[in-house]
């Protein structure tokens, strides 16, 4: 039996291991579909609600196992309906998470690590550094609350994007774990195509994605146009360059035959020029991709400042002309720091009183 020091979170089992864990207990394979059923369809937040499980496998799976809520910290709503969850962890790190709701869709952001370590100079989430990645428990988790917020809404949760605090190839193995299980019909069942993962351009990892045979979207942010200015915005270009980082997504398009979301950010005088559509139409040229444009969100750390709508408009009317395909992001969430480019890690709250 598993000894309270080492007693782990049931959410970090695929159902495959799930279902060898009960056979090495005696139990019926069925009995695997049982508990996910609970955990992932109904809800439940601890296996005495399991109610058609026998008093004994409940018992044993509580000796073995936590299934435990997250504590939430904060919960801030806008006005436009978006909610940023504050999570405590069980070591006392903080973690960002945010529910999107709109006409269409209703999406959660959520977060792969306790902070980030790639310190993007527009990005609050990097600013107080990089503490631990997170479990496959602690994403489903986040996932989980997200769902019953959106419920009490009459909003079914749609959409996934890892976009989140952290960078989500950083933390590859977990993050895909976790979100196998999302896509599992078994699990939460939300379709891969309706899951993003988004990448400031680990190359090694892209082209290990693009041998996975999964069908979830792929976001590059991409943030610059040549790699000098790349270089100014995102450290990580010295070691993965722009030039490197658009031959693996051709390599990646080759691979899956997918498209690719590039995220570009839109900073006044610095990303949304002339020379910049210019160049960004020159090296995306013949890609299967469109580019969504994020409007800068203010963040105190950093001088930036968004441009005008005008300036926006006119930047996307650009690049079309020069046969990119561009949308502008509609930001959402700002007044509770919830918008893309605003979650941090967790150093930038008052601390924890425990």
């Amino acid at each position: 039996m598993i000894t309270q020091t080492q007693k782990k979170d049931i959410r970090d089992l695929s159902y495959e291991e799930l279902a060898e864990y009960l056979k090495t207990q005696g139990e019926e394979p069925f009995r695997a579909i049982q508990i996910f059923d609970w955990i992932y369809k109904k809800g439940v937040w601890s296996f005495d609600e399991m109610r058609n499980l026998s008093e004994s496998l409940r018992q044993r799976l509580s000796e073995d196992f936590e299934l435990k809520p997250l504590t939430i910290a904060k919960k801030q709503v806008a006005q436009d309906g978006t909610t940023k969850f504050l999570f405590d962890l069980y070591d006392h790190e903080r973690i960002e998470t945010v529910l999107i709701p709109t006409a269409t869709r209703t999406t959660a952001c959520i977060s792969s690590q306790a902070g980030c370590k790639f310190g993007c100079r527009f990005c609050a989430s990097g600013i107080g550094g990089w503490s631990r990645n997170i479990s496959c428990a602690e994403i489903i988790a986040q996932i989980l609350h997200v769902r019953e917020e959106a419920r009490k809404h009459k909003s079914p949760l749609s959409h996934i994007v890892c976009m989140g605090t952290g960078e989500s190839f950083d933390n590859y193995d977990n993050l895909l774990k976790a979100l196998r299980i999302v896509n599992d019909d078994r699990g939460l069942n939300i379709g891969a195509r309706r899951i993003t993962i988004s990448t400031v351009g680990l190359i090694p990892k892209i082209l290990q994605f693009a041998k996975e045979n999964f069908q979830f979207e792929l976001a590059i942010s991409l943030h610059g146009y040549n790699d000098e200015s790349r270089n100014k915005l995102l450290p990580v270009n010295r070691k993965y360059s722009f030039s490197k980082l658009l031959q693996a997504c051709r390599g990646y398009i080759k691979i899956t035959r997918r498209q690719i979301t590039f995220e570009y950010i839109l900073i006044k005088d610095v990303t949304c020029t002339e020379e910049a559509a210019r160049e960004l139409a020159k090296n995306l040229k013949g890609m299967i991709c469109k580019l969504n444009l994020i409007p800068y969100n203010p963040v105190q750390e950093f001088p930036h400042h968004p441009p005008s709508p005008g300036e926006m408009l006119q930047f996307q009317k650009r690049l079309q002309e020069l046969g990119v395909h561009a949308t502008i992001r509609t930001p959402r969430g700002q007044e509770v720091s919830a918008a893309c480019g605003q979650l941090r890690h967790p150093s930038a709250y008052s601390p924890s009183p425990y």
